[in-house]
C-alpha cells in the first residue's frame, strides 16, 4: 500500500499516542534498571514484565513511525458525493435477513467498529467502496457470502463521528 488514508483527528490521536510512548521510555527503563539490581535475572518476575513492557512500547512506537509517513491525512468536513468513499456513512440492507447497518467507513489506524465505523480495507469495506445507492454488493464474510443494497451514503463530517 502506497498511501494509508487517516482523518485529520485520527492522525491527532496517533501523533499523541506516539508522544505518550516516547514519554512512557524513561520509566520503563528505570524499572528495567531496579530489577536488574535485584540480582539473579533467571527468576526475576519483575525484569521479565519490565522488559516485556519494553517491547511492546518499542513495536508500537516502531509501527506509529513507520506509518506516518504513508499516512494520507483527509479534512472529512470537505467531503462529499453521492458514492461510497473514505469518509462516507454508509447505510446497507442484507437481501436475507432484511437486517440494516449503518458505519462509517475510515482507514485502517482510524476504524472502530464499536464506534461505529469499519476500514476501508475491511472485506466490507473493499465491497462497498465506490458504489452508490441502490447498488448491491457480495461480502465474503466468516458465515459465507452475503449480498447487501446500498441503503444510502452521506458525509456527516468529523462532527458526525465519535473519532476521539
Amino acid at each position: 500500500m502506497d498511501r494509508i488514508p487517516i482523518s485529520k483527528q485520527g492522525f491527532e490521536k496517533i501523533s499523541q499516542e506516539l508522544e505518550d510512548l516516547k514519554a512512557q521510555r524513561p520509566a520503563i527503563i528505570q524499572a528495567i534498571a531496579e530489577a536488574r539490581a535485584e540480582g539473579d535475572l533467571s527468576e526475576n518476575a519483575g525484569y521479565d514484565a519490565a522488559r516485556e513492557r519494553q517491547g511492546m512500547l518499542e513495536a508500537r512506537i516502531t509501527y506509529i513511525n513507520s506509518h506516518m509517513p504513508l499516512f494520507d491525512v483527509l479534512d472529512l468536513d470537505t467531503l462529499s458525493g453521492e458514492r461510497a468513499i473514505f469518509g462516507a456513512t454508509v447505510e446497507v440492507e442484507d437481501l436475507d435477513t432484511e437486517e440494516r447497518r449503518t458505519f462509517t467507513l475510515l482507514g485502517p489506524d482510524d476504524a472502530d467498529h464499536k464506534k461505529g465505523s469499519i476500514s476501508v480495507l475491511s472485506p466490507m469495506g473493499q465491497a462497498i467502496l465506490g458504489k452508490e445507492e441502490g447498488d448491491e454488493v457480495i461480502v465474503d464474510a466468516p458465515r459465507g457470502r452475503i449480498e447487501y443494497e446500498i441503503v444510502s451514503v452521506e458525509f456527516r463530517g468529523a462532527a458526525g463521528l465519535n473519532l476521539k
